[in-house]
């Protein structure tokens, strides 16, 4: 068996209009992701965190990156509102399972500072920094219009053992994946053709998990 290649890809999302309009929003949400990023690491180490993915020129390069790295599973971290159209090119170039994280920073915004702030801008802020929602509809829409499989995981950033608990479970998942992918398989001599029940398709093996195939033959099998 090959030693275990298995890569993990991570980016979040947003929208670049919104950085010069909203102070400190990039920042906060940059912050958030390297959270997420910590606690993934924790499962597995082998991590490429491409960042804030926020207009399409990015998208297109996240995509080629993800492939050249050739990760085996994306974490899509929904930050903010993003544009669906910045997300597609991404997972759609990259060709691995993705599996969305639709993450809140707390469980609820603090209404009562909130509506002390006095400025809507800030309050826009605010709110788009607890927006993780809003765009998953979307982005969950054009993912199953172009045919891409994906899963959401939905909670908060801290204190959610249960989310936290999944995302490994994912990881655990690509890390069999990628063994299987890289295991070497043989077959040894030939079943005994009354025993219907034991017969293995060897290619649906390879279609789903990849591997290396290997014939050994034993001339003196017993019959």
């Amino acid at each position: 068996m090959r030693k275990n290649t298995l890569k993990i890809g991570l980016f979040g999302i947003g929208l670049d209009t919104y950085w010069d309009q909203f102070e400190g929003l990039e920042t906060r949400l940059k912050n958030y992701l390297s959270i997420i990023e910590e606690k993934i690491a924790a499962f597995h180490p082998n991590l490429v965190n491409l960042g804030i993915v926020d207009n399409i020129d990015k998208a297109f390069d996240a995509g080629d990156r993800f492939r050249s790295e050739s990760v085996d599973l994306i974490f899509l971290y929904v930050s903010t509102y993003a544009l669906s159209s910045t997300v597609l090119p991404v997972v759609q170039k990259a060709k691995v399972p993705v599996i969305i994280l639709n993450i809140s920073p707390e469980a609820a915004i603090d209404y009562e500072k909130f509506n002390q702030m006095g400025d809507s801008v800030k309050m826009t802020g605010e709110w788009l920094a607890f927006c993780s929602a809003c765009p998953v509809p979307e982005i969950a829409n054009v993912f199953n219009r172009t045919g891409i499989k994906f899963h959401q995981i939905t909670g908060m950033l801290h204190g959610d053992e249960e989310l936290w608990n999944e995302v490994a479970q994912w990881v655990e998942a690509a890390k069999v994946k990628n063994i299987m992918s890289n295991n070497r398989m043989g077959c040894l001599g030939h079943y005994y053709s009354g025993m219907l029940d034991i017969y293995t398709d060897i290619t649906k093996q390879y279609a789903y998990f990849g591997g290396i195939s290997k014939c050994l033959r034993w001339r003196n099998w017993p019959l």
